[in-house]
């Protein structure tokens, strides 16, 4: 166990309160700051649900830069595009261009494994620990392909045919009858049997009351603000006024780059907005296996009696309310792959800014200010990646050197 220090973690989103927690249990003192009155108000309130630890590919991949091409003239795009006279806009799109070539996504996929299943690890681990229910199960993950083209890639990527399985269009029918309708349109299937659910914003206030009810904890809220200080260490100000403490973890998703400006260096972040319907269809009509449309870039989750849709990423947009055109675009896609479960007009509307960074790996290191740590950018997977990130965090604390690279 490392020495007890004194240790703030700004963020109370998932990434931030599985970093508060696995501080907690490695026997810190640790303070939550947050500027919402409630934890888990941001990406981590409606995402998708899924924990896709087999699954963990970036977004960067050779074909991407021509698929993008021809998703511009698709009303019902999996990816939209709003170019902005930003320079930081497009020194992340040309960063992420770069990454998109077949070496750098299988090395950065295999970082990201490795990263997924230490998740998935301490998650079981958390849980036999006791944390509150928050709809886990593990039901497995089915991804279907429409794309011959697609489905042989992805095929041709299976490692672990025992934990990847590798299905024909039927056998996608047998193992979720509820999208048997679709057996006609796809190529195939890769099924991931240990994959699981959840509902991450449940999770975020079971870790919140396993921690309040710890004598080390303690939670603020207010807004954090960070200053070069003397001694290559940084200020950190809670509503203006000095917080002490021996270190700073920011786990602020796509605040941290704001939050680190006045510190002199740029997060390679980027904001992918993401949408979600949670619908409340008959039990019958529900998938109980967790299923990814990836042409269509869906994915469908059972959370206990409701029913959680997610998809599209909207690159250039800046605000965080849900676009009617894209949630229109849902409603559709749903009532085409999930016709029994609809109608979908009831369904909640969601729309959340997942921190990206250029090549899909998060940003887990040391800084160049003593107390400062960071945490950031797991982007889509905050959820799947969140308790590794958070134990990467405490091997740093620890002193020992992260599997995930400094990149600041």
């Amino acid at each position: 166990m490392a020495e007890k220090r004194d240790i703030t973690v700004i963020g109370g989103g998932v990434t931030g309160l599985a970093t508060a927690w696995a501080l907690l249990r490695d026997g810190h003192n640790v303070t939550l700051t947050e500027r919402h009155r409630d934890v888990g108000q941001e990406a981590s309130f409606a995402n998708g649900g899924q924990l896709s630890y087999r699954y963990v590919r970036p977004l960067a991949d050779a074909g991407v830069p021509q698929d993008a091409i021809s998703w511009l003239f698709r009303s019902n795009s999996p990816v939209s595009l709003r170019l902005r006279a930003d320079p930081h806009q497009w020194r992340w799109m040309l960063a992420f261009f770069r990454a998109c070539n077949a070496a750098t996504n299988h090395k950065n996929s295999n970082i990201l494994l490795d990263l997924a299943l230490r998740s998935q690890a301490g998650l079981s681990e958390w849980r036999a620990d006791g944390l509150k229910d928050f709809l886990w199960r593990r039901p497995g993950k089915l991804v279907v392909y429409r794309s011959k083209k697609n489905f042989l890639k992805a095929r041709g990527g299976v490692t672990d045919p025992e934990r990847e399985r590798v299905l024909s269009p039927s056998e996608c029918a047998d193992v979720e009858p509820a999208f048997a309708s679709l057996s006609k349109q796809i190529a195939g299937g890769i099924f991931s049997p240990e994959d699981e659910v959840a509902d991450c914003y449940r999770f975020c206030e079971s870790l919140l009351d396993s921690m309040s009810r710890h004598s080390l904890f303690r939670r603020i809220h207010g807004n954090a603000s960070l200053s070069t200080g003397e001694g290559g260490q940084c200020l950190m100000r809670i509503d203006g006024r000095i917080h002490d403490t021996d270190l700073v973890v920011l786990a602020a998703g796509i605040s941290s780059r704001q939050l680190v400006r006045p510190l002199g260096f740029d997060l390679p972040l980027y904001g992918l907005k993401g949408y979600s319907l949670t619908h409340q269809p008959r039990i019958d009509t529900m998938p109980d296996v967790s299923v990814t449309d990836y042409d269509n870039r869906v994915v469908y989750a059972r959370l206990g009696d409701t029913l959680r849709i997610a998809a599209m990423v909207d690159i250039g947009t800046r605000n965080m309310r849900p676009d009617p055109r894209r949630i229109a675009s849902l409603r559709s896609l749903a009532a085409a792959a999930l016709p029994e479960a609809g109608p979908y007009d009831a369904a909640v509307p969601w729309a959340g800014m997942r921190p990206a960074t250029p090549d899909g790996v998060p940003v887990i290191a040391r800084t160049r200010w003593h107390n400062l740590l960071l945490n950031v950018g797991q982007g889509a997977l905050g959820f799947t990646l969140s308790v590794g990130s958070a134990l990467k965090v405490c091997d740093l604390v620890a002193g020992a050197r992260p599997a995930v690279h400094d990149k600041v």
